[in-house]
């Protein structure tokens, strides 16, 4: 095939289905998300979103150890999820290939927190490939499932943000590699870890570890390129390519495998440059292991290299005094673009009356975590999926309510309450937990890009024939009042999201019921699986309260005097401003 351009994510999805990977499976989470929606498209390989991170690489260990080459994909924080059978896959093995995409996001630019993977490919002592373009995503991601076989072990195929998303230059061949099933054979002293069979096990890790150390001498992705001997950089990643363009004239070794690191090679690099700098981003991975290994680093010259975030170009060339190039200074007076609940979106009414009622609101992960900015700030925690459920029954019985007079409100999506959300809220059944639980169920995996979910029943094959959650999905919907129900919550309601009058009595209701646990599901779609538009409103004889402002509706505004406008290129006739004015100026004629 000729040369096109591919973002990393792409890029992966092409290598492993020329590998003849069977089998892609995972969680949507940014910046991973696109590789298993590109996969999906191709021929001869069946694709699956899961409820979360450790089913998926459940899944994918399955069908490995069944016999056929499987992909699974996630981001670093899903990795937190996933680790309990990614640790136990590093003892049992594999038989055929077994892949984990694990997309980190330094800066945090869609995450709760910055972490480095390759810490956990270290920690498993499993190998793990780092990409820096999207050649390397296609030529690695093709290879990883013949290494993952040839040392009989699961293999972490690392990207960042940076690479997930940037489109370079490939070469793929177009053609898929005929890959036969490997023969299943029963194996329990192998794949039963049971402490007399894991304490075996630990001697074929070992094993295996040497053997990965011995090819980590070779490995092909480890290039190192010689220019001036003054300086000489070991990186990896986005970070190689930001090292070449700040230092063009620096000699690199360029670490395209993480782990096991390469002890001779680096130490031969180390001593034919004067002097030998790590530079790596948002982590001490490569010199902590660098050093680890009796190999001398030397700090940068100018000033020290940040110990978070992206490390960009400037960055680099700060650290070792070379001099910026000229470029025009960025724009000052942009107008703000705080992030907001899309016009129409069916959570704002939610957190309109949360505000309302001053509750103490433990939020999780997605959309609504906007409910802590303005105008509402009514979400007080976000820690990570499933966390909300579990964290308000920790604050009532720390006694919360009591001493705070406010209500303690928990609130969750849909697709997080299928990944971790249930067992959460077992937990507070259980022990006979009160309280209120909100499910905002918006029929959507909304913040990834609204990706199906076990909620509205959209597979992953599904959207790659654009059938949504409105149309007749393939998949079985949860029925979330059903389960709450057979868990044992006899309070139970579902509300219509975008009724106001609704909300606000069903959490009126709920937060006065001290005596039992109540949940309430909020349905209504969100604005981005529904796109119809209703009539623009009126506003007549308005009379400045800005009560409607304050349901932080992007279509709405203030004129000079105080009166309410509304922005016709943004209003989506959601009727929420025409609920919440309390004089009746807004109308629908």
């Amino acid at each position: 095939m000729d040369k096109n351009l591919m973002s990393g994510n792409e890029a992966i999805a092409q290598g492993a289905w020329e590998a003849g990977v069977a089998v892609g499976v995972g969680y949507p989470g940014t910046p991973s998300t696109e590789t298993l929606e590109a996969l999906v498209r191709k021929d001869d390989v069946y694709c699956e979103w899961s409820p979360n991170e450790k089913v998926a690489f459940e899944v994918g260990l399955g069908a490995a150890i069944a016999g056929v080459r499987a992909l699974v994909t996630m981001k670093h924080v899903g990795v937190n999820v996933a680790a309990d059978p990614f640790m136990a896959a590093a003892s049992t093995g594999v038989n055929a290939g077994l892949v984990l995409l694990a997309a980190d996001d330094p800066s945090c630019y869609s995450s709760q927190n910055e972490q480095d993977s390759r810490f956990y490919a270290a920690f498993g002592r499993i190998p793990c490939l780092d990409v820096a373009d999207s050649a390397d995503c296609y030529e690695m991601a093709r290879a990883a499932f013949a290494l993952s076989e040839r040392f009989d072990t699961p293999v972490m195929l690392h990207e960042t943000m940076r690479i997930a998303h940037t489109r370079t230059l490939v070469s793929p061949s177009g053609e898929r590699e005929a890959v036969a099933p490997r023969d299943y054979a029963d194996d329990i002293p192998k794949y039963v870890m049971m402490p007399a069979n894991a304490v075996k096990r630990r001697a074929v890790v070992d094993e295996r570890q040497a053997a990965l150390e011995a090819y980590a001498e070779t490995c092909p992705y480890n290039v190192v390129e010689m220019r001036d001997e003054k300086i000489g950089v070991i990186c990896a990643g986005a970070v190689y390519q930001h090292v070449r363009e700040a230092l063009p004239e620096a000699s690199t070794f360029k670490l395209g495998l993480a782990w096991p690191l390469p002890a001779r090679a680096l130490a031969d690099f180390a001593a034919s440059v004067d002097a030998c700098y790590v530079v790596e981003e948002a982590s001490d991975y490569f010199s902590s292991h660098v050093r680890a290994l009796g190999i001398a680093l030397a700090e940068p010259p100018a000033a020290p290299l940040p110990v978070a975030g992206e490390l960009k170009p400037e960055l680099i060339r700060a650290a070792f005094g070379v001099e910026q190039p000229a470029h025009l200074a960025p724009a000052t007076d942009l107008p703000p673009r705080p992030p907001a609940f899309c016009p129409g979106c069916p959570h704002r009414l939610v957190f309109t009356e949360l505000r309302r009622l001053k509750a103490i609101v433990t939020g999780d992960i997605g959309c609504y975590t906007l409910g802590a900015v303005a105008p509402y700030g009514a979400c007080h925690t976000v820690i990570d999926m499933g966390a909300s459920l579990s964290m308000a029954h920790g604050m009532e019985l720390a006694g919360a309510p009591e001493r705070t007079g406010r209500p303690v409100v928990g609130v969750i999506g849909d697709s997080t309450f299928a990944h971790s959300g249930i067992t959460s809220m077992l937990g507070t059944i259980y022990n006979g937990g009160t309280g209120t639980l909100c499910i905002l169920d918006n029929r959507t995996t909304a913040m990834t890009g609204t990706q199906g979910n076990p909620v509205n029943g959209v597979t992953l094959t599904d959207s790659s024939h654009k059938i949504g959650p409105l149309d007749n999905p393939s998949g079985k919907a949860l029925d979330l009042l059903a389960l709450c129900r057979a868990m044992g919550v006899e309070d139970v309601a579902e509300v219509d999201a975008q009724d106001l009058q609704a909300v606000r009595s069903a959490l009126r209701a709920a937060v006065a019921n001290t005596e039992q646990l109540s949940v309430i599901v909020f349905k209504a779609p969100c604005r981005l699986i529904d796109r119809s538009r209703g009539k623009e409103p009126t506003i007549r004889n308005c009379r400045a309260c800005g009560q409607c402002v304050k349901i932080g509706c992007p279509a709405l505004g203030r004129a000079k005097d105080g009166t309410a406008v509304i922005d016709p290129t943004q209003c989506v006739g959601c009727d929420q401003c025409v609920q919440s004015c309390p004089f009746g100026c807004i109308t629908k004629e």
